[in-house]
C-alpha cells in the first residue's frame, strides 16, 4: 500500500526539508523511495532518520511543489527532527537498511515513535484532485501539454463539486505553476 504523506528530514547542519512523498507500507516497515537526486534521500542517508506526516491539508502538498515550504513545525520526540504542527498524525522513523539503486533507492525504515494528534474526518474529491494535480506539476517536463490539460480538466470536475477554501487555494497555486512551466517549455 502507498500512503501520500509529507516527509520532514534534517541535514547534518540541522536544516529542515519538507517534501511530499508516497510511502510504501509493508507490515511494520515504511519504505521511502526518493528519485535521485533528492534532498530527502541525502538527508536520510546522512542522519538515518525522518518523520512521516499524515495530513489532510492539501495546501502543504501544493505548497511543497510550488515553493511554499514555510509550514509550522514542532520538535520530534524520539529523533532529531520535526513534525508538522497541524498534522493529523506523525511517525518518527529510523533507517534500518537500503536497497541501493542508481535511479530510485529503497530506504527501509522502522517506526520509533507514532502519535495521533487529531481525528481524520475523511477526504473529499477536491483533496484527491489537488494531490493528483501536484503530481502532474512534478511531471510537466515528461508529459505533453495536451495530456496535462486533459488530466486537469477531468480533475476539475470533482474539485469543483467539493472544494473548500483550502483546496481552492492549493489548486490555484498548482494550476498557476503548471501554466508557467508550460509557457517556459
Amino acid at each position: 500500500m502507498i500512503q501520500e504523506t509529507i516527509v520532514t528530514t534534517l541535514n547534518n547542519k540541522g536544516e529542515m526539508h519538507i517534501a511530499p512523498m508516497g510511502i510504501h507500507v509493508a507490515g511494520d516497515e515504511f519504505i521511502i523511495l526518493p528519485f535521485r537526486p533528492s534532498v530527502t534521500l541525502d538527508n536520510i542517508l546522512a542522519t538515518k532518520t525522518a518523520v512521516i506526516n499524515y495530513t489532510d491539508d492539501v495546501r502543504i502538498f501544493a505548497g511543497c511543489v510550488t515553493g511554499r515550504i514555510d509550514w509550522p513545525v514542532k520538535k520530534a520526540k524520539k529523533i532529531d527532527g520535526h513534525y508538522l504542527a497541524n498534522t493529523l498524525a506523525h511517525c518518527e522513523v529510523k533507517l534500518s537498511h537500503i536497497d541501493d539503486d542508481p535511479v530510485r533507492p529503497k530506504l527501509f525504515c522502522q517506526a520509533v515513535h507514532q502519535v495521533n494528534h487529531a481525528a481524520f474526518k475523511g477526504y473529499n474529491r477536491a483533496q484527491f484532485s489537488v494531490l493528483e494535480a501536484a503530481i502532474l506539476l512534478t511531471r510537466v517536463n515528461r508529459l505533453s501539454p495536451a495530456k496535462i490539460h486533459t488530466e486537469l480538466e477531468y480533475l476539475h470536475i470533482g474539485f469543483n463539486k467539493t472544494a473548500g477554501s483550502r483546496e481552492r487555494e492549493a489548486w490555484s497555486w498548482i494550476t498557476q505553476a503548471i501554466e508557467q512551466k508550460l509557457r517556459e517549455k
